[in-house]
């Protein structure tokens, strides 16, 4: 029971603190300055992808509720995936669909 716990607290955190700095403002709008401040570079990219954040968010998670470097590896993919699953869950939007940013030089060219 103890391990299913983890794992559940695990999931719940890391999608809470992904959906935060991914789809909200935050109190005071906070998230969206730092959203702002991020740009278009790397940091930006990162925080509009649910999927890819989720993934950064999950490792320190994963690091300090895991025991031994297996365990951990496997949390850290784990807490990703479930904060996956459930961001699927509870958003009625279209399916994830990867752009890229040369297909739409090209569409506009």
């Amino acid at each position: 029971m103890n391990d299913l716990y983890r794992l559940l607290l695990g999931v719940l955190c890391v999608w809470r603190i992904t959906h935060l700095f991914q789809a909200e403002d935050g109190p005071w709008d906070v998230i969206v300055h730092i959203r702002r401040a991020a740009g278009d570079g790397f940091w930006g990219k990162l925080l509009d992808c649910f999927y890819c954040l989720s993934l950064w968010v999950s490792l320190p998670l994963a690091w300090l509720i895991g025991r031994g470097i297996f365990e951990r590896v496997l949390m850290w993919l784990a807490f990703s995936a479930g904060a996956i699953l459930l961001e699927r869950w509870t958003t009625k939007s279209q399916p994830y669909q990867a752009i890229y940013e040369e297909d739409e030089k090209h569409q506009e060219g």
